[in-house]
């Protein structure tokens, strides 16, 4: 899966929060339906079986409640993709990476061997279908996400490279796989955020802290001896860079993922260097941008939907661009694609109380033309429009008409974006509103089951207020969309 990622550090956020966010995206020529839902405990299996590699996994009896993103559609696994568990632990996964051939060779994929008539199957690793089911209905903290995953990893293998996200309300921690059973894993410091395109991406990686304190790192149990039984180390000094030794440096990264880090991180430090020009410290191919930056202003949802849903607006790199020289229109991959099938945005709030600190910001579609949405996590049960997504395209709920907004809006750009704009606006602003009300609400109350109804009676508020914004919009994209038709023609005949 193509996706991007960004992390936000409690002091690095506007209200103390960490917030991790990903765009996650269908592969080139489809598009996948996505429902958000709550798994309960006693229906979290207790011998799970992948679809895709059949590899068979024996769970803990004790699974917690949680949020997640399933797929719609039957057939090809769950899918869980992102969410928060009743501890207030978010998780979010995966962020497909890339790595090189000498990783690669040295500990291959673990990819499913299919039976033959002179051998039987071999099941392959875990992926990005199993990774969220296996972990987030078992762990406490961010840091207890890193090490089950890591355990997960180095006993099973992974047939995929994969970045992986963490939260509790006080840390974040990114993972990244290497090869088949290795990985990194790196706090992300409180007063920064990072951004991530499809390629490995953390660069300085204190391996004398991993196998040490374990303050702010950590790894699979063998991974020294991996780095220096296959050459990975190419630093010339001490200073071993884990982006060089285990990451891929591709024409192909010039076009689909540097650029993207190059735009979120020129909009979120705008004067820290410089980022236009042929004498620019950092461009849209550069190998070397940073993997985390102290933002220049704290930073807020609206600011993260911003950069997830970009398309180089500004520069001369814009699909959309209407103005000046248009040779490098399209040039690269933007993040907010058509293939955008869902964003969520995982805010652990360390100023609300423990039963309601989990806020998950929801989008459906392509992020360039789509509005996005708070809704309380610690709950039993989501709201039916964002829960009833069919495998059929339906005005019902709100992933079918985020598709057809953003198919209609494109198909009439000049004339629609600005009902966009305006639907943004207006769905954020009432969407913290409704939040603070029911905040308010919330502070008074002691006892956890009532909190959790509260919860649910909010989320039906909020989500009758996204359909109301939503039916709105589509009806006036819809009908500027039909005036613009090739068949159109001025005089009446009414």
């Amino acid at each position: 899966m193509s996706c991007t990622t960004i992390l936000v550090g409690k002091n690095a956020s506007y209200d103390g929060s960490t917030m991790i966010a990903r765009n996650d995206d269908s592969g080139s020529g489809h598009f996948t339906p996505k429902k958000f839902v709550v798994t309960q405990p006693k229906d979290q299996p207790r011998v799970y079986k992948s679809v895709i590699s059949h590899v068979e996994i024996e769970l803990p009896n004790d699974p917690m409640r949680y949020t997640c993103m399933p797929n719609v559609i039957e057939g090809k696994g769950i899918w869980a993709a992102a969410g928060v568990n009743a501890e207030n632990v978010g998780m979010t996964a995966t962020e497909t990476i890339t790595s090189n051939p000498r990783v690669l060779g040295a500990d291959p994929l673990v990819e499913l061997v299919e039976a033959t008539a002179d051998s039987p199957e071999i099941p392959g690793g875990i992926g990005e279908e199993d990774i969220v089911l296996l972990v987030l209905p078992y762990i406490r903290s961010a840091r207890e996400g890193v090490l089950r995953l890591g355990e997960l990893l180095e006993k099973y293998g992974t047939y995929e490279m994969n970045g992986i996200a963490f939260s509790d309300t006080n840390e974040i921690w990114w993972l990244e796989t290497i090869g088949g059973h290795h990985w990194i894993a790196k706090k992300v410091p409180d007063d920064s955020y990072v951004v991530m395109p499809n390629q490995q991406g953390i660069e300085d990686f204190d391996l004398n802290d991993a196998f040490g304190a374990q303050r702010e790192h950590l790894c699979s149990s063998d991974l020294m001896n991996f780095i220096k039984d296959n050459h990975l180390d190419l630093s010339l000094d001490d200073k071993f860079s884990a982006r060089a030794a285990f990451g891929s440096h591709d024409d192909a990264d010039h076009v689909y993922n540097t650029p993207r880090a190059w735009y979120m991180l020129r909009y979120l430090n705008p004067r820290t260097y410089k980022w236009d020009g042929p004498d620019a410290k950092f461009g849209p191919l550069s190998d070397d941008l940073p993997w985390c930056l102290v933002p220049e202003k704290k930073i807020t949802p609206d600011d993260v939907k911003y950069v997830l849903s970009s398309h180089y607006q500004g520069t001369p790199f814009d699909p959309y661009i209407a103005y000046g020289k248009k040779d490098m229109s399209g040039a690269f991959r933007s993040i907010g694609i058509n293939r955008n099938d869902f964003m969520a945005l995982i805010q652990l709030r360390n100023d609300a109380p423990e039963h309601a600190r989990a806020i998950e910001w929801i989008a459906y579609a392509s992020n360039a033309f789509n509005t996005m949405c708070p809704f309380y996590a610690n709950i039993d049960e989501t709201p039916e429009y964002l829960s009833n997504t069919t495998a059929e395209v339906s005005t019902d709920n709100f992933y079918w008409n985020s598709r057809l907004i953003a198919a209609l809006t494109d198909a009439a750009h000049g004339k629609n974006q600005f009902h966009i704009e305006r639907y943004t606006e207006s769905v954020l602003s009432k969407g913290y509103a409704l939040i603070n009300k029911h905040d308010a609400e919330l502070r008074k109350v002691t006892d956890a089951a009532e909190a959790v109804r509260m919860q649910e009676e909010a989320n039906k508020e909020i989500a009758e207020m996204l359909k109301k914004e939503t039916a709105d919009t589509l009806d006036k994209v819809l009908f500027d969309a039909s005036n613009q038709m090739k068949n159109q023609y001025s005089r009446s005949d009414a």
